[in-house]
């Protein structure tokens, strides 16, 4: 019988997932900020066959820069340059749809997606935080469901420009003197309640018809837009029930907008510790959870909580009087819940939780050897709660190394994931379909 195979992402998350990652015995503490640390991690990643590397983003600095570093260059610009230094592993980068145009955002990936060999995929994100809506000319960030509808029409927007050129739109016959046939470029002469966009783009289409659309949501505004418009969904979930009752309800809302669910690839977040054995990976939990700041810990609990720092008594319970029902909290709602939900459920003091979290990363942590993670991996897929995951090391390069070394050949080994590349494109590692004009989906995958 064939096994259901493991779709893998590692997210390039600076140092490492955990907050005191970067002081880490033998970690350069600015790597993340030179462009070697992400060739390298993608080329391992190309080499271990991952379908792609990822990159968080968030335009503006926050306050914890004084703890630790954060995804802070511009991810298209990073993609540029790893899509020279690889040749088959996907590229996903991160880019805002409350502070961008659906224009700009078009041309870039479509550009990204046509020199890469169609090897793209876009993270659409609402960002929240006040900070960053300052860096744009905004008091206040916008309320939740705004920047959610906003986000809806900006994705429509987007993959209307993609589609605006036909597939043999590009003629380049000399004899003819004909470069394109500008009958099969289209305007979109769009005209919605938030973007007028006239187009065509002014970039071909790609090999793979149209970049990969990516989504996280954990709200209700969130799996509406993830079911929508989302090929692949990254989520966080603690437990195997979380991530079932996530899996079904998406694909199921999936399924109602008229989309077939295994065209939906859902992923939850993965942090992973490994040891050579259990007591080999308990000890380097406990030295990361030990170089957290407990300030920076501290602060960030509050701010995902939105109380004030002196809310929290660390040897006390949450104040659960001060928090508000997750579908009325501002911020992000998905870090909201996972918190709240592991206080609640194992009855955590404020340190015990922050501990929990890793400093506040808030994603689930596998900490084992090797054959303890793959067995955690694999379990979730064939439990059909999860199509894969979106990895993220405890430490960068060196966490990410041990598990393409340990973990990666225990699934090969198991039969469920790849020993080679069988496509060229990002949606053919997914096993996505192709987006046909003008954006329909074709049967079979790149």
């Amino acid at each position: 019988m064939t096994r259901r195979q493991v779709h893998l992402n590692v997210n390039i998350l600076n140092a490492g997932v955990f907050g005191g990652s970067w002081r880490f015995p033998g970690t350069d503490p600015a790597a993340s900020f030179t462009l070697d640390h992400y060739v390298r991690i993608a080329q391992r990643a190309e080499e271990a066959k991952f379908d792609a590397i990822f990159l968080a983003d968030g335009p503006a600095i926050r306050e914890d820069i004084r703890y630790r570093p954060f995804n802070s260059l511009e991810p298209t610009v990073i993609l540029a340059a790893l899509a020279a230094a690889t040749e088959r592993v996907g590229l996903i980068a991160t880019l805002s749809s409350s502070y961008n145009d659906p224009y700009d955002v078009a041309r870039r990936f479509a550009s990204l997606d046509l020199l890469s060999g169609g090897r793209t995929g876009w993270n659409v994100v609402t960002t929240a935080g006040v900070d960053a809506a300052r860096n744009f000319g905004f008091d206040a960030e916008p309320a939740h469901g705004a920047r959610y509808e906003r986000a809806a029409e900006f994705v429509e927007v987007v993959r209307a420009l993609w589609n605006s050129w036909e597939p043999d739109a590009l003629i380049g016959d000399k004899a003819t003197h004909r470069f394109a046939d500008y009958t099969r470029i289209h305007a979109v002469d769009h005209h919605g309640p938030h973007f007028d966009v006239a187009g065509p783009l002014n970039v071909p289409r790609s090999p793979q018809g149209e970049p990969v659309v990516v989504q996280a949501g954990a709200s209700k505004d969130g799996r509406a837009l993830a079911a929508r418009v989302g090929e692949v969904i990254f989520t966080a979930a603690q437990t195997a029930d979380e991530a079932g009752e996530y899996y079904r309800d998406v694909k199921a809302r999936a399924v109602g907008y008229g989309r077939r669910a295994e065209d939906v690839l859902i992923l939850p977040g993965l942090s992973t510790v490994l040891g050579s054995t259990e007591a080999e990976a308990a000890q380097r939990r406990e030295l990361l959870a030990e170089l957290v700041p407990p300030d920076y810990a501290l602060d960030r609990l509050a701010t995902q909580l939105g109380v004030d720092r002196d809310d929290l008594t660390l040897d006390g319970p949450l104040p659960w009087h001060l928090l508000a029902d997750p579908d009325e909290a501002g911020g992000s709602q998905t870090f909201y819940r996972i918190a709240l939900g592991l206080a609640r459920r194992e009855n955590l003091t404020v340190r015990q939780l922050l501990r929990r979290l890793g400093g506040g990363a808030g994603h689930r942590i596998v900490t084992g050897t090797p054959e303890q993670v793959a067995d955690a991996i694999i379990d979730w897929v064939e439990a059909g709660i999860a199509d894969g995951f979106n990895l993220m090391p405890d430490v960068l390069p060196g966490g990410f190394d041990d598990f393409v070394d340990g973990v990666v050949p225990i699934l090969r080994e198991r039969g469920v994931f790849r020993t080679d590349y069988e496509a060229t494109t990002l949606r053919g590692h997914l096993g996505l379909p192709v987006p046909t004009f003008p954006g329909t989906i074709a049967e079979g995958a790149a």
